[in-house]
């Protein structure tokens, strides 16, 4: 168990029989001694989103989740296959289930997928990815005031905002969790 109080993002819990993420959590001290967690939680299952306030004291059921990396191995259709290398295990995945995922996702790529009684339910990616640049427009000279950007096509088809000095073949780190650049490789 684990109180309301002590919710970050990235938990997972059961609330009212779903499998929840929390995707934000405030806590709010309103001076008379009681504490107040604002959460805004997203369902595993469905992908519905619901905000609620509770008391920070409530008691909520979190989850264990078994985490694993996977490697992304082929694409067939409208499904994604994902093998653990340590036991070879393979899973195949829809790309609704993917979401955001599917941005930075290439061929061997890795994804951390989330267990929940051997059932995959979160996938996460790594912290950063390199990805080549596809298509870009050249830099206009002279145009360096403030942090101009131009806009980029990676690989995987996910489009951003560049430097004005990247060009088509270069590679790039992106953060996943924002989807920004941060560098060349």
């Amino acid at each position: 168990m684990i109180f309301a109080g002590e919710l970050k993002v990235g938990y997972v819990i059961k609330y009212n029989g779903g499998l929840y993420t929390i995707q934000k959590a405030k806590y709010n001290w309103s001076g008379r001694n009681e504490a107040t967690m604002t959460v805004k939680m997203k369902n595993i299952e469905n992908a519905s989103t619901i905000d609620i306030v509770m008391k920070g004291s409530e008691k909520l059921e979190d989850v264990q989740l078994d985490h694993r990396d996977m490697k992304f191995i082929y694409a067939s259709g409208d499904s994604y296959a994902f093998m653990d290398e340590e036991s070879y295990e393979q899973i195949e995945v829809f790309a609704d289930d993917l979401g955001d995922v599917l941005n930075f996702l290439k061929e061997d790529g890795r994804v951390i997928v989330s267990f929940y009684e051997s059932r995959p339910v979160a996938y996460a990616l790594p912290k950063t990815v390199t990805l080549e640049v596809t298509y870009t427009e050249p830099g206009e000279k002279g145009d360096s005031s403030g942090n101009p950007l131009k806009p980029a096509k990676v690989e995987t088809g996910y489009e951003l905002g560049v430097p004005l000095f990247v060009n088509i073949g270069d590679k790039i780190v992106i953060d996943t969790k924002t989807g920004e650049y941060l560098s060349r490789a």
